[in-house]
Protein backbone atom coordinates (compact mmCIF):
# COMPACT_ATOMS: atom_id res chain seq x y z
CA UNK A 1 0.00 0.00 0.00
CA UNK A 2 1.16 3.43 -0.60
CA UNK A 3 2.72 5.09 2.33
CA UNK A 4 0.25 8.11 2.30
CA UNK A 5 -2.94 5.78 2.05
CA UNK A 6 -1.34 3.80 4.70
CA UNK A 7 -0.79 6.69 6.91
CA UNK A 8 -4.44 8.19 6.75
CA UNK A 9 -5.96 4.89 6.85
CA UNK A 10 -3.52 4.46 10.57
CA UNK A 11 -5.04 7.82 11.59
CA UNK A 12 -8.63 7.12 10.66
CA UNK A 13 -8.54 3.92 13.11
CA UNK A 14 -6.82 5.91 15.93
CA UNK A 15 -8.96 8.35 15.29
CA UNK A 16 -6.20 10.64 15.13
CA UNK A 17 -5.94 13.85 12.94
CA UNK A 18 -2.35 14.26 10.98
CA UNK A 19 0.14 16.88 10.44
CA UNK A 20 1.62 17.71 7.01
CA UNK A 21 4.90 19.78 7.04
CA UNK A 22 6.54 21.73 4.03
CA UNK A 23 9.93 22.60 3.62
CA UNK A 24 11.93 23.72 0.90
CA UNK A 25 14.30 20.91 -0.86
CA UNK A 26 17.91 21.86 -0.47
CA UNK A 27 17.51 24.82 2.11
CA UNK A 28 20.43 25.40 3.21
CA UNK A 29 21.71 22.27 2.10
CA UNK A 30 20.49 18.83 1.21
CA UNK A 31 22.13 16.84 3.80
CA UNK A 32 19.62 19.41 5.90
CA UNK A 33 17.01 18.08 4.02
CA UNK A 34 18.27 14.68 5.14
CA UNK A 35 18.57 15.28 8.80
CA UNK A 36 15.58 17.72 9.13
CA UNK A 37 13.33 14.43 7.42
CA UNK A 38 14.69 12.19 10.14
CA UNK A 39 14.18 14.55 13.05
CA UNK A 40 10.21 15.32 11.73
CA UNK A 41 9.67 11.40 11.42
CA UNK A 42 10.49 10.88 15.05
CA UNK A 43 8.64 14.27 16.37
CA UNK A 44 5.25 13.22 14.72
CA UNK A 45 5.46 14.42 11.32
CA UNK A 46 2.85 12.26 9.32
CA UNK A 47 3.53 13.11 6.19
CA UNK A 48 6.79 15.42 4.82
CA UNK A 49 6.18 17.80 1.28
CA UNK A 50 9.46 18.50 0.05
CA UNK A 51 9.13 21.83 -2.13
CA UNK A 52 11.90 20.98 -5.08
CA UNK A 53 13.80 24.62 -5.81
CA UNK A 54 12.47 26.51 -9.19
CA UNK A 55 13.14 29.52 -10.39
CA UNK A 56 9.47 30.96 -10.86
CA UNK A 57 7.77 29.11 -7.89
CA UNK A 58 4.31 31.43 -8.71
CA UNK A 59 2.01 29.59 -5.58
CA UNK A 60 4.45 30.70 -3.14
CA UNK A 61 4.97 34.27 -1.18
CA UNK A 62 8.10 35.43 -0.19
CA UNK A 63 9.30 32.96 2.32
CA UNK A 64 8.77 29.93 0.77
CA UNK A 65 10.18 31.67 -2.78
CA UNK A 66 13.47 33.14 -0.20
CA UNK A 67 13.89 28.49 0.29
CA UNK A 68 13.64 27.94 -3.18
CA UNK A 69 16.46 30.66 -4.03
CA UNK A 70 18.61 29.19 -1.35
CA UNK A 71 17.83 25.32 -2.29
CA UNK A 72 19.01 26.65 -6.16
CA UNK A 73 21.72 28.50 -4.92
CA UNK A 74 22.97 25.40 -2.65
CA UNK A 75 22.90 22.85 -6.34
CA UNK A 76 19.43 21.27 -5.26
CA UNK A 77 18.82 19.59 -8.27
CA UNK A 78 15.62 16.99 -8.74
CA UNK A 79 18.45 13.96 -9.35
CA UNK A 80 19.84 15.20 -6.24
CA UNK A 81 16.91 15.52 -4.47
CA UNK A 82 15.56 11.87 -5.29
CA UNK A 83 19.33 10.32 -4.25
CA UNK A 84 18.81 12.16 -1.08
CA UNK A 85 15.43 10.79 -0.72
CA UNK A 86 16.80 7.19 -1.20
CA UNK A 87 19.14 8.19 1.70
CA UNK A 88 16.35 9.02 4.10
CA UNK A 89 14.38 5.81 2.76
CA UNK A 90 17.40 3.92 4.24
CA UNK A 91 15.92 4.80 7.61
CA UNK A 92 12.70 6.15 7.76
CA UNK A 93 9.00 5.13 6.41
CA UNK A 94 7.67 9.07 6.43
CA UNK A 95 5.29 9.80 3.78
CA UNK A 96 7.27 11.98 1.13
CA UNK A 97 5.52 14.27 -0.95
CA UNK A 98 7.37 16.45 -3.89
CA UNK A 99 5.60 20.21 -4.31
CA UNK A 100 7.08 20.95 -8.09
CA UNK A 101 6.24 22.70 -10.82
CA UNK A 102 5.51 21.17 -14.22
CA UNK A 103 8.20 22.60 -16.17
CA UNK A 104 11.06 20.46 -14.02
CA UNK A 105 9.08 17.30 -14.79
CA UNK A 106 8.34 18.23 -18.49
CA UNK A 107 12.65 18.61 -18.87
CA UNK A 108 13.34 14.93 -17.41
CA UNK A 109 10.29 13.52 -19.92
CA UNK A 110 7.10 12.29 -17.78
CA UNK A 111 7.40 8.42 -17.29
CA UNK A 112 10.80 9.27 -16.50
CA UNK A 113 10.06 11.27 -14.11
CA UNK A 114 7.57 9.41 -12.33
CA UNK A 115 9.79 5.84 -12.91
CA UNK A 116 12.67 7.90 -11.47
CA UNK A 117 10.23 9.07 -8.29
CA UNK A 118 8.60 5.45 -7.41
CA UNK A 119 12.36 4.02 -7.37
CA UNK A 120 13.75 7.17 -4.95
CA UNK A 121 10.71 6.07 -2.42
CA UNK A 122 8.59 9.26 -3.02
CA UNK A 123 5.07 8.66 -2.55
CA UNK A 124 3.18 11.22 -4.20
CA UNK A 125 3.62 14.35 -6.30
CA UNK A 126 1.42 17.97 -5.80
CA UNK A 127 2.28 19.40 -9.31
CA UNK A 128 1.41 22.95 -8.47
CA UNK A 129 0.75 24.12 -12.28
CA UNK A 130 -1.02 20.97 -13.47
CA UNK A 131 -4.78 21.22 -13.89
CA UNK A 132 -6.96 18.16 -13.56
CA UNK A 133 -7.96 18.35 -17.29
CA UNK A 134 -4.91 18.22 -18.43
CA UNK A 135 -3.23 15.27 -16.42
CA UNK A 136 -5.09 12.12 -17.99
CA UNK A 137 -1.32 10.72 -18.95
CA UNK A 138 0.06 11.63 -16.14
CA UNK A 139 -2.71 10.23 -13.77
CA UNK A 140 -2.45 7.08 -15.56
CA UNK A 141 1.63 7.18 -14.88
CA UNK A 142 1.34 7.57 -11.62
CA UNK A 143 -1.47 5.01 -10.88
CA UNK A 144 0.94 2.59 -12.65
CA UNK A 145 4.08 3.51 -10.61
CA UNK A 146 1.74 3.50 -7.44
CA UNK A 147 1.96 6.93 -6.62
CA UNK A 148 -0.54 9.46 -5.71
CA UNK A 149 -1.42 12.48 -7.32
CA UNK A 150 -2.66 14.83 -5.04
CA UNK A 151 -5.04 17.90 -6.20
CA UNK A 152 -5.81 21.42 -4.96
CA UNK A 153 -8.94 22.88 -4.02
CA UNK A 154 -9.29 26.73 -3.41
CA UNK A 155 -11.96 28.64 -1.73
CA UNK A 156 -12.68 30.18 -4.91
CA UNK A 157 -13.23 26.94 -6.94
CA UNK A 158 -16.61 26.68 -8.02
CA UNK A 159 -18.36 23.44 -6.41
CA UNK A 160 -18.98 21.60 -10.03
CA UNK A 161 -15.11 21.91 -10.70
CA UNK A 162 -14.59 21.12 -6.98
CA UNK A 163 -16.40 17.62 -7.61
CA UNK A 164 -14.03 16.98 -10.89
CA UNK A 165 -10.75 17.66 -9.06
CA UNK A 166 -11.55 15.60 -6.24
CA UNK A 167 -12.79 12.75 -8.22
CA UNK A 168 -9.22 12.57 -10.12
CA UNK A 169 -7.51 12.97 -7.01
CA UNK A 170 -5.54 10.58 -5.40
CA UNK A 171 -4.17 9.80 -1.90
CA UNK A 172 -5.78 13.19 -0.08
CA UNK A 173 -7.09 16.63 -0.97
CA UNK A 174 -5.07 20.20 -0.13
CA UNK A 175 -7.92 22.62 0.55
CA UNK A 176 -5.81 25.61 0.68
CA UNK A 177 -7.56 27.67 3.18
CA UNK A 178 -7.03 31.25 1.95
CA UNK A 179 -6.76 33.06 -1.33
CA UNK A 180 -3.38 34.12 -2.63
CA UNK A 181 0.23 32.65 -2.21
CA UNK A 182 1.86 31.01 0.87
CA UNK A 183 2.49 32.06 3.81
CA UNK A 184 2.47 32.78 7.86
CA UNK A 185 -1.26 34.44 8.95
CA UNK A 186 -1.97 35.97 12.35
CA UNK A 187 -5.70 33.87 12.47
CA UNK A 188 -7.18 30.79 10.52
CA UNK A 189 -10.13 31.25 8.02
CA UNK A 190 -13.03 31.50 9.46
CA UNK A 191 -15.53 29.67 6.76
CA UNK A 192 -13.19 26.39 6.90
CA UNK A 193 -16.20 23.95 8.14
CA UNK A 194 -18.70 25.09 5.53
CA UNK A 195 -15.85 24.42 2.81
CA UNK A 196 -14.55 21.20 4.30
CA UNK A 197 -18.29 20.28 4.22
CA UNK A 198 -18.66 20.89 0.71
CA UNK A 199 -15.31 18.93 -0.42
CA UNK A 200 -16.38 16.06 1.98
CA UNK A 201 -19.80 15.86 -0.60
CA UNK A 202 -17.83 14.76 -3.49
CA UNK A 203 -15.29 12.79 -2.17
CA UNK A 204 -13.92 9.96 0.76
CA UNK A 205 -10.73 11.08 0.18
CA UNK A 206 -9.02 12.57 3.51
CA UNK A 207 -8.88 16.48 3.32
CA UNK A 208 -5.82 18.01 4.22
CA UNK A 209 -5.78 22.33 4.91
CA UNK A 210 -2.75 24.58 4.44
CA UNK A 211 -1.97 28.10 3.71
CA UNK A 212 -1.12 30.34 6.60
CA UNK A 213 -0.64 28.18 9.60
CA UNK A 214 1.34 29.53 11.89
CA UNK A 215 1.90 28.39 15.37
CA UNK A 216 0.43 25.19 17.38
CA UNK A 217 -2.63 26.52 18.67
CA UNK A 218 -3.58 27.72 14.93
CA UNK A 219 -2.83 24.17 13.65
CA UNK A 220 -5.00 22.81 16.58
CA UNK A 221 -7.87 24.72 15.08
CA UNK A 222 -7.54 23.91 11.89
CA UNK A 223 -7.06 20.21 12.25
CA UNK A 224 -9.80 20.02 14.24
CA UNK A 225 -11.93 20.62 10.94
CA UNK A 226 -10.33 18.45 8.17
CA UNK A 227 -8.50 15.30 8.45
CA UNK A 228 -5.19 16.85 8.51
CA UNK A 229 -3.30 20.99 8.48
CA UNK A 230 -0.54 21.59 6.80
CA UNK A 231 2.20 23.69 7.93
CA UNK A 232 4.98 25.45 5.25
CA UNK A 233 5.80 28.80 6.30
CA UNK A 234 6.25 28.81 9.68
CA UNK A 235 8.43 25.82 9.59
CA UNK A 236 10.61 27.93 6.76
CA UNK A 237 11.30 30.88 8.77
CA UNK A 238 12.47 28.82 11.57
CA UNK A 239 15.08 27.14 8.95
CA UNK A 240 15.75 30.53 7.22
CA UNK A 241 16.83 31.91 11.14
CA UNK A 242 18.59 29.10 12.01
CA UNK A 243 20.23 27.97 8.62
CA UNK A 244 23.80 28.50 9.30
CA UNK A 245 23.74 27.19 13.27
CA UNK A 246 24.88 23.74 14.22
CA UNK A 247 21.92 23.85 16.10
CA UNK A 248 19.62 24.08 12.99
CA UNK A 249 17.86 20.08 13.07
CA UNK A 250 17.21 20.37 17.05
CA UNK A 251 15.54 23.95 16.89
CA UNK A 252 13.32 23.07 14.30
CA UNK A 253 12.67 20.08 15.00
CA UNK A 254 11.50 21.16 18.57
CA UNK A 255 8.90 23.54 16.74
CA UNK A 256 7.75 21.00 14.36
CA UNK A 257 7.18 18.63 17.77
CA UNK A 258 5.27 21.53 19.32
CA UNK A 259 2.92 21.58 16.43
CA UNK A 260 2.66 17.59 15.97
CA UNK A 261 1.57 17.56 19.71
CA UNK A 262 -0.72 20.22 19.73
CA UNK A 263 -2.93 18.10 16.81
CA UNK A 264 -2.27 14.91 18.41
CA UNK A 265 -4.16 16.33 21.50
CA UNK A 266 -7.52 17.06 19.50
Amino acid sequence: MNRIVEKFTQLKAAGKKGLVVYIGAGDPHLQATHDLALAFDKAGVDILELGVPFSDPLADGLVNQLAAQRGLESGTTPPKLLATIAQIRKQSQIPLVLYIYFNLIHKVGLEKFIADCAQAGVDGLLVLDLPPEESDNYEALMKKAGLCHIYLVAPTTQEDRMALIVKRGAGFIYYISREGVTGMQTSVATNLASQVAKIRAHTHLPIAIGFGISNPEQAKAVAKEGDACVVGSAIVNQIAEHGKSPELVAKVGAFVKSLADAVKTI
